[in-house]
Parts: structure tokens; C-alpha cells; sequence
């Protein structure tokens, strides 16, 4: 199997499922997906870097960083991270905190060290419904002096969240929509 059937894979074996539930918004939903134990685990990691590193080689953007909100983002972002290193491409990695640090350095942004002022960052994401959380990362780097052009994630949950990229003139990204992930687990 390729990386990507391997992450389709483990995806509807470890993360996806149908039924009835109640999402974090309160709204019901037929079926619920959470990615992390296909994010955490190592062979679903490997599969994100190496489709990151194949979706990265055919653009003609530079990129200085991958990042995204911490907690949810992190074994993405490094995933990304070193799945381009397996390519030859340093592309340093960052978390980025909902609220600032209430103690030290008070900062949003983990290991801003390794970035310059105008830096080009990709925004990871596991799932994207409305693009609430890669909007918020999105706005914290730019206040920060980074710049974004991109948002990656795992699964495009087909809600809005492509269009709620758009005015900020962030190009998104995902290696599958629900409803790929739908039609393949019905089969």
C-alpha cells in the first residue's frame, strides 16, 4: 500500500466511526471522527510526512515553518516536519499556544527562535470544519510578523471551513474530504 491508502487505512479502523453523536458544538451528527490515535501512531504519522512532502513538491511557495495549534496540531506539524527532512528539506516547526504563557516568556509561539520576521508558515490541522482553530493560529503568527499562505489538514469535514480561508488569502489544502472517508468505509 501507498502512504496515502496506509492513512486511509488506519483512519477508518482507528479514527472513524457512524452512529449518532453529539459534536463539542452541540450539534448531532450521523458519524465522528477523531484522528488522534491515527496521528499518534507511528506508521500513521509516517504516511502525513510523506503525503506533506509529495502535496509540498509541487508548489512553487516557499515555506519557513509548520505550525498550528498546540494541542491538537503537534504530531502533525511534526510529522510534516520530518517527512520533509526524509526529502531533504529543513522546515522547522512550531506550537502555537491558544493564550499566551502565564509564566517565562509570556509567549503564544514555541521555538520562534528558529524563524525571521516575514516567514511563510503552513498551518496544520487534523480535521477542518469551520477553520476555527487553523483561523486563530492563522492570526497569531500574523500578529507575530509571520505570514501564511497555506492550510493543510488531514480531512476536510465539507462544512465551510475551505470558504473561511479564502478572504484571508490562505490556500487550503486536505488529503481527504468526509465524504471520501464515508464512501470508503461503506465499502
Amino acid at each position: 500500500m501507498n502512504a496515502r491508502e496506509t492513512l486511509l487505512q488506519m483512519i477508518l479502523e482507528k479514527s472513524y466511526q457512524e452512529g449518532d453523536f453529539t459534536l463539542s458544538s452541540g450539534q448531532k451528527s450521523s458519524f465522528y471522527i477523531d484522528l488522534k490515535p491515527t496521528i499518534l501512531h507511528p506508521v500513521g504519522a509516517k504516511a502525513i510526512g510523506e503525503l506533506a512532502a509529495e502535496w509540498l513538491a509541487g508548489l512553487s511557495v516557499t515555506f519557513g515553518g509548520v505550525g498550528g495549534l498546540t494541542l491538537g496540531a503537534d504530531p502533525i506539524v511534526m510529522a510534516v516536519s520530518r517527512g520533509l527532512l526524509d526529502k531533504g528539506v529543513i522546515l522547522p516547526a512550531t506550537m502555537i499556544r491558544k493564550e499566551p504563557k502565564k509564566h517565562g516568556t509570556s509567549r503564544y509561539i514555541e521555538g520562534v527562535e528558529n524563524f525571521s520576521s516575514g516567514t511563510n508558515f503552513i498551518v496544520v490541522e487534523d480535521v477542518v470544519t469551520t477553520g476555527g482553530s487553523a483561523k486563530k493560529a492563522i492570526e497569531i503568527l500574523r500578529n507575530e510578523g509571520f505570514k501564511v499562505s497555506h492550510v493543510f489538514s488531514i480531512v476536510d469535514r465539507e462544512a465551510g471551513g475551505e470558504d473561511a480561508f479564502k478572504p484571508l488569502g490562505v490556500t487550503f489544502h486536505s488529503l481527504f474530504t468526509i465524504t471520501e472517508i464515508k464512501k470508503a468505509f461503506r465499502k
